[in-house]
């Protein structure tokens, strides 16, 4: 399986809700699309396709960087757990000097690259471990990261290590259980619409979070 050709097979290009400027190749059903995804590769257990959907953490923080250029403009910006890509693509959209995409997921990968195409700017370094970076980027975002405790576990301790070394660290979420507000403040709430199958409701507060310094 060619990743790329599965991607576009399996997806369409569209505008993001919250992002119209933007497009992404999102899935109609990711459910179908995970278990398309196992037959077409032949493994069972694979993670869900979240690269397939534009989540409402990542529009938010998204959205903010279009807003707010100044976070990103002339420096090096890290988007941590990339997914579909949109929030290191929107940070290059805002003027960002060099973007990375932490992404283990060789699908992912794949979609990060037609997804900067398709935006028209300039596809963002992948990297599987974003601890093996050196030194760490400037600015460090991650969007919707905070759904599962050993994930959130682990990409707490990275973002508190990137914020500890002077890096800037953004985060976008809706509330979800495992993210550690405590140690961000928040800078910016917006009024998303949603999937009823993936959120169950039609629309929802997104935040974003800025790590408070050391």
């Amino acid at each position: 399986m060619i990743a790329a050709e599965f991607v576009r097979a399996v997806t369409r290009l569209a505008p993001v809700p919250f992002l119209p400027e933007l497009s992404l190749y999102q899935a109609g059903d990711i459910y179908a699309l995970w278990e398309q995804t196992e037959r077409e590769t032949g493994e069972t257990g694979l993670p869900p396709p979240f690269w397939s959907v534009a989540w409402p953490g990542g529009q938010a923080l998204a959205r903010y960087l279009l807003d707010h250029p100044a976070a990103v403009a002339g420096r090096s910006v890290l988007d941590y757990g990339s997914g579909s890509g949109l929030v290191a693509i929107a940070a290059r959209r805002a003027g960002a000097a060099a973007t990375i995409a932490a992404e283990p997921d060789p699908l992912a990968r794949a979609a990060i690259d037609l997804n900067a195409a398709a935006n028209g700017v300039a596809a963002p370094v992948c990297t599987e471990d974003a601890a093996a970076l050196s030194p760490v980027p400037e600015v460090v975002l991650a969007g919707d990261v905070w759904y599962e405790k050993e994930l959130a576990d682990r990409v707490s301790a990275y973002l508190d290590l990137a914020a500890s070394g002077g890096a800037r660290v953004l985060t976008g979420d809706i509330g979800r259980t495992y993210f550690p507000r405590g140690r961000y403040q928040c800078v910016a709430t917006y009024q998303l619409p949603a999937s009823i199958a993936l959120e169950g409701r039609r629309t929802l507060h997104a935040s974003v979070w800025e790590a408070s310094p050391p």
